[in-house]
């Protein structure tokens, strides 16, 4: 794979159409977000949050907490049970935050500035997870945990830090949750943004072009250290990313920019030979109802129309620790696979650094085989 990797990224560099690439086979991605970034600290956590006046329960997110080793376990005896037509297990791609907020530090400091720990150094106290970091390592292993990266903090340290500084309101949130080992809410906090974009900037929201390559810069060390290999592929944590985001992760050695859902829209490689992929498949039961049947037809209009079916699938999914929305998940996911499998024998699993090999190469390796798939020349959908 490395060898074929390497000329894929050296073909890769050749303007290709800009209206997107189709195949002839139906190919099947899992794209997943939030990997290694901790959130509400289990049912100990809660009752702080509650006890510091914070309700919890108006959204799923006041119960995204953070996978476990068993989390993981049960993920993989899925996947496991399930070949595509190579042989090949189906793989997750898994977007890592690379660091969490040092709550320790950060509270001894009297709350007035961001502190963080490399998650290749552990979690932050009081956090704990028997096992897991053996559990990463053993779905990678195995082939279906496919480490991708999401970034250094996923909010926007420029606008957290601001209401620090500030000592309003918000500011004391944030220190409110930090004592309750909880980084943020998003979704009771919006003012925080995300990484790469500060929601409240009165110019441009999008950090400047240096700030979003420092921090990339220092995202990619961390992962490096957790994973040993740079990532091939990243999502800009909530998809918001923009030119500069694009370029700092090509300078780092990044080939495949993530986007989000919205619309089919076809993959394609830009003119610095970065391949861009949209989610096309939206699986979140954990937030969002969705049925099983819709779920296919979304996928099979895909493979219709030579798309890759590539389905948005978050971390809290396959949380168990405050609320189990592992088992609905994982009897969805189960379900999906097996009906996919049915009807579409000839279905591909690939993952990220896959699909870039066969944009570039028109092949990619699977159990040490090369498997082709071809580029289809298919009117753009109305």
């Amino acid at each position: 794979m490395k060898s074929l990797l390497h000329r894929a990224w050296a073909r890769a560099r050749k303007p290709r159409a800009l209206d997107g690439l189709r195949f002839d086979r139906p190919l099947l991605l899992f794209q997943s977000d939030d990997w290694g970034r901790v959130g509400v600290r289990d049912h100990e956590g809660c009752d702080a949050l509650r006890a510091a006046g914070v309700p919890l329960g108006e959204s799923p997110y006041d119960f995204y907490s953070f996978e476990t080793a068993d989390d993981l376990t049960a993920l993989r005896e899925v996947l496991k049970g399930h070949n595509d037509s190579a042989g090949r297990h189906p793989a997750i791609v898994m977007n890592f935050v690379t660091a969490n907020v040092d709550f320790a530090r950060c509270l001894a400091s009297g709350g007035h500035e961001i502190s963080l720990l490399p998650l290749s150094e552990g979690l932050p106290d009081p956090w704990t997870r028997p096992r897991l970091f053996e559990e990463y390592r053993r779905g990678i292993a195995e082939g279906m945990f496919f480490p991708a990266l999401h970034g250094l903090t996923h909010f926007c340290a420029k606008a957290v830090a601001r209401e620090l500084k500030t000592d309003g309101e918000r500011g004391r949130l944030v220190r409110k949750l930090w004592s309750a080992g909880t980084p943020y809410i998003h979704w009771r906090m919006p003012w925080i943004g995300y990484e790469y974009w500060d929601i409240e900037a009165k110019s441009d929201q999008y950090l400047a072009v240096e700030d979003q390559q420092l921090a990339i810069q220092q995202a990619v060390g961390l992962y490096q250290k957790l994973f040993n290999s740079t990532p091939v592929s990243a999502c800009a944590p909530g998809y918001r990313s923009n030119a500069n985001t694009h370029k700092a992760w090509f300078d780092n050695g990044i080939r495949v920019a993530q986007n989000g859902p919205g619309g089919r829209q076809a993959p394609f490689l830009d003119r610095r030979g970065m391949l861009h992929t949209f989610r096309t498949v939206e699986m979140e039961p954990a937030v969002t109802p969705c049925s099983l049947e819709s779920l296919i037809g979304d996928a099979e209009k895909c493979f219709r129309s030579g798309l890759p079916a590539i389905v948005s699938i978050h971390s809290i999914n396959f949380h168990s620790t405050i609320r189990d929305f592992r088992t609905l998940t994982l009897a969805l996911l189960d379900q999906f696979l097996s009906a996919l499998e049915m009807k579409w024998p000839k279905m591909l699993y690939v993952h990220d650094a896959d699909l870039l090999c066969i944009a570039t190469e028109g092949a990619y390796l699977a159990n040490g085989r090369s498997i082709s798939v071809n580029e289809i020349n298919v009117s753009a959908e109305r």
